[in-house]
């Protein structure tokens, strides 16, 4: 894990150089002050030389100077590198998300997954500027500390290392512990981000059912636990810290005992006993600063093993090694014993045949939950079948790569998702760089048109998230100008005008059947009226294909379809 950490300075070499040696040069000049004391004790204030005192105080003045331009260099510049090393993660963790299929978001929550991409890579940030540069001072410090301390008095230096593994056993024991309840609070702060998600986006549900009360009680179980856990941390870094501090002014009460005592002998001047003193603190500032860093490394540390986690996470969809590009498609698709299952020891599909002209509609129907949405997800590899294949033109579909063969299918979903944008930018949604009369062409053609006009901003109309401004009606017909400015070879209609109202229903129907007009269309549907006219009705059922044919040669046939257009139009008859 440290190799892949360190392996994200590589692109930052002269910024990492730049601040290393900043942070090195003032951890040594640090080191000057105690024994600048100790020269002001025993040599100069002893001559009483006001113009040297003056000129070694200006000189010290410089230094601090200097050392204060290079701490500004380091905590802008080190904060630059940890930003640079953050953005990278982040766009590398998104770049990932974008190629994992739909099967790994099924089993996730929202609010987990945006908390991986920004509160986990914050404190990644953090590490990255703090960690190898902290590291690097407290290591020179500690060494040129003891340096001098064996220098001043060989004795009272071998006295103060005994704290050393003392010091060292507190860091691996609460550094430990505390990286572990960082990773639980992450997992806290994804379960209450979820919640939040949860609640506000079906804020309309909460108060149609008058639950406000019961989502307040689930947030506040989430909350509370991550405030239970939160609380352990600074638990151990109370305790921690506690510890450090003690071990610090025991030593220096040694120190300040074992000191007075080779100055009553005389083997000691007090110019030797203030330095050393003043490099006792100096010797421990690491310490301390490891001490700190166990608040903030263990965060980091949590935050990289779930980002590389989620590296980890292997799409089950890919292009296979050799995938080209598919040429421009006549739509002649062909299901050839497909099998498929969400959970492969329960099956939805089992040996699905079905073959489709280029330029056929064809209806799905059956009773929800058949498989008829799943039949159609799989055309566009949103997921593998568990045996079999499907071809379009003879091409396996995995054969070709996904870019394109998405590219050249336009699909209407029945819960339609729209971006909190405006008019225009949902359906150019479609086609990206689509120009101003093609984006209103496609809006006229999908009766969308009056909408737009009754609207002071028109097209420049902020939907809201996920198209809260707009009725259902309203946004069905967004999600269809889509694909008519996408114009595809091959379309799939999952209950797309299922949300519309018996008027606009039939202007869109007109519409929808002028666009598919000489391209392959799949359209699932439950108000059996809508699909009369297709060329041919496959009735789903049972994990397969129970019949097929006309409208009217399913009718005559007995089977379920006319169970099913008997259940149907019976009930209209007797509502009305």
């Amino acid at each position: 894990m440290l190799r892949e950490f360190l392996a994200y300075y590589r692109p930052h070499k002269r910024l990492l150089l730049l601040d290393f040696g900043c942070a090195a040069l003032s951890g040594m000049l640090e080191l000057g002050f105690p024994m600048a004391v100790r020269g002001f004790i025993d040599h100069l204030l002893p001559v009483q030389d006001l113009a040297l005192i003056l000129a070694a105080i200006a000189a010290l003045l410089t230094i601090y100077l200097v050392n204060g331009a290079l701490m500004a260099i380091v905590t802008y510049w080190g904060h630059v590198l940890g930003i640079a090393i953050e953005t990278e993660l982040r766009r590398r963790a998104f770049d990932h998300l974008m190629k994992l299929s739909f099967r790994f978001f099924d089993g996730q929550k929202t609010g987990h997954l945006v908390g991986r991409l920004t509160k986990d890579l914050e404190e990644i940030g953090e590490v990255a500027h703090h960690g190898p540069e902290d590291l690097l001072i407290a290591v020179l410090t500690f060494l040129g500390a003891f340096a001098l301390m064996l220098f001043v008095n060989v004795e009272l230096a071998l006295i103060t290392l005994l704290v050393v593994p003392a010091a060292a056993f507190v860091i691996a024991r609460y550094g430990g512990r505390m990286t572990a309840n960082w990773q639980q609070q992450f997992g806290r702060v994804g379960a209450f981000n979820a919640r939040i998600e949860e609640a506000v986006g079906g804020i309309r549900v909460v108060k149609a059912f008058a639950n406000e009360g019961e989502e307040r009680r689930l947030f506040a179980a989430d909350n509370d636990q991550y405030r239970r856990t939160k609380l352990d941390a600074y638990r151990l870094m109370a305790t921690g810290i506690t510890l450090n501090y003690l071990g610090l002014r025991f030593v220096q009460v040694i120190v300040m005992l074992a000191g007075s005592l080779f100055i009553v002998r005389g083997s000691m001047s007090i110019g030797d006993f203030v330095a050393f003193l003043l490099l006792v603190g100096v010797f421990y500032r690491p310490l301390d600063k490891i001490a700190a860093v166990i608040e903030t490394y263990p965060k980091g540390i949590a935050g990289f093993r779930r980002y590389l986690q989620l590296l980890a996470v292997e799409p089950d969809i890919v292009d296979r090694p050799g995938a080209r590009p598919a040429p421009a498609l006549r739509g002649a698709v062909r299901f050839e014993g497909v099998t498929f299952g969400y959970d492969p020891a329960r099956p939805v599909l089992r040996g699905v045949d079905l073959a489709i002209a280029p330029g056929e509609t064809v209806a799905l129907v059956g009773p929800s939950g058949a498989g008829k949405t799943t039949l159609c997800s799989l055309l566009p590899r949103f997921y593998e079948p568990d045996a079999g294949r499907i071809t379009v033109d003879g091409l396996d579909i995995r054969d070709l790569t996904l870019a394109s063969l998405r590219g050249q299918i336009g699909i209407v979903q029945q819960d339609v998702f729209l971006f909190a944008g405006t008019l225009r930018e949902n359906i150019a949604y479609g086609r990206l760089g689509a120009t101003d009369p093609e984006i209103r062409a496609a809006a006229r053609r999908a009766r969308l048109d009056a909408v737009i006009a009754d609207l002071p901003q028109g097209l420049e109309t902020v939907v809201g998230e996920r198209g809260v401004k707009l009725s259902g009606g309203q946004k069905q017909r967004l999600a269809i100008a889509r694909i008519f400015l996408r114009n595809p070879p091959i379309l799939v209609l999952d209950e797309a005008t299922s949300a519309l109202d018996t008027e606009t229903e039939r202007a869109i129907q007109a519409s929808l059947a002028e666009l598919a007009r000489g391209r392959t269309t799949l359209v699932i549907a439950h108000r059996l009226a809508t699909i009369r006219d297709a060329d041919r009705i496959v009735v789903v059922a049972d994990g397969g294909i129970a019949e097929q044919g006309t409208h009217a040669a399913l009718l005559a046939a007995g089977g379920r379809y006319r169970g099913l257009h008997a259940a149907q139009f019976g009930g209209e008859a007797a509502a009305g």
